[in-house]
């Protein structure tokens, strides 16, 4: 029987495209609806967002994210094992995105998968690596990765592309002799899959001249979450992790939550009785970047020295569908923190 063993993140990276959309770029378009913008602005705390140039597509951003972690880490792409892709913007339906980054990146032993749970997608990665490499000692370097390129799949002339950023975030999980990565806890409710996505493109409804007309292949908010949602939800998700981890929610040094509304990250740190200045912020300098949010916070923290050796940080996902992750990991003294 194959002895478990331990993992944890050895370095990350980044990749922000140089496209600047600032909240007066976006007053100029929906000016007909006055104070949209400045009242979004003030709940969200979004200020500006990031678009990927035209012939750009989320495997790019992915590969080039995965490369600076790489890179962090002294890795060559030839020695990487396996490529753990969280995105809802694939580059084609199929073949998968994380194939494609494969070959972008020159990293041709790496076996790869994608995660497809939207903005859960990176915290469920970690987890996956994590136990894929507690059972397989051929496993030494694994890319997990989250990307989004939401922009191109949005009617630009939509209100909720206040929203949307590009970006992509990468993390570096080795083998480790002591715990890093500690473990992760789920949940979902199915029964809200249709107040938000892209509808058209599948089986459900194959894309079509009328599909295209009618804007359903791009993404639409058809009807917005409950407050309890996320307010209510990561608050037990997070109180679940702890308790089956066995550390007090106080305990934890950082938190990085779905950067998509300041406000809500605030009332679930009232909550918890956890200080704000412990729930890192990124998404009024990035916007919401989806599946991209969680690793491109946490790289900032790390650079920003907010997370170091010995720390104890979560990461809480929420994404379309509706699904949640929460994992947690101790910073072992193999993370790189240096820029």
């Amino acid at each position: 029987m194959t002895a478990l063993r331990h993992s944890a993140i050895v370095s990350t990276g980044i990749y922000v495209p140089s496209r600047e959309v600032s909240n007066d770029v976006l007053r100029d378009r929906f000016a007909a609806l006055g104070e949209y913008v400045d009242k979004m602005e003030g709940k969200t705390g979004i200020k500006t967002r990031w678009y990927a140039d035209e012939d750009e597509v989320t495997s790019d951003l992915a590969a080039r994210a995965a490369r600076h972690a790489l890179d962090r880490a002294g890795v060559a792409p030839e020695d990487v094992d396996l490529i753990l892709l969280g995105t809802d913007t694939p580059d084609y339906i199929t073949p998968a995105t994380s194939v494609v980054v494969q070959a972008k990146l020159g990293a041709h032993r790496a076996g790869t998968f994608d995660i497809g749970c939207a903005c859960a997608s990176f915290p469920t990665a970690l987890a996956t690596a994590n136990g894929l490499i507690a059972t397989n000692p051929s496993l030494k370097n694994v890319l997990v990765i989250g990307a989004y390129l939401m922009h191109k799949l949005a009617d630009p002339n939509d209100p909720a592309v206040f929203f949307y950023g590009d970006a992509a975030g990468a993390a570096l999980v080795r083998p480790s002799e002591t715990p890093g990565v500690l473990g992760a806890a789920f949940q979902a409710d199915g029964r809200l899959a249709k107040n938000w996505g892209i509808f058209a493109g599948g089986t459900a409804e194959p894309a079509s001249v009328d599909a295209i007309a009618g804007g359903r292949t791009q993404v639409r908010i058809v009807e917005g979450y409950p407050k309890q949602v996320n307010e209510e939800g990561w608050v037990r998700l997070l109180r679940r992790l702890a308790d089956e981890q066995g550390f007090a929610v106080r305990d934890l040094d950082q938190v990085i939550f779905t950067q998509v509304n300041r406000a809500t990250i605030e009332k679930v740190c009232g909550t918890l009785e956890l200080p704000l200045e412990r729930a890192h912020l990124v998404m009024d300098r990035y916007g919401y970047t989806g599946s991209a949010c969680i690793p491109l916070a946490l790289h900032d923290a790390i650079a920003a020295g907010k997370v170091r050796h010995g720390d104890l940080v979560a990461m809480v996902g929420s994404g379309v569908g509706y699904n949640q992750a929460a994992v947690a990991f101790r910073v072992t003294d193999a993370l790189v923190l240096d820029a």
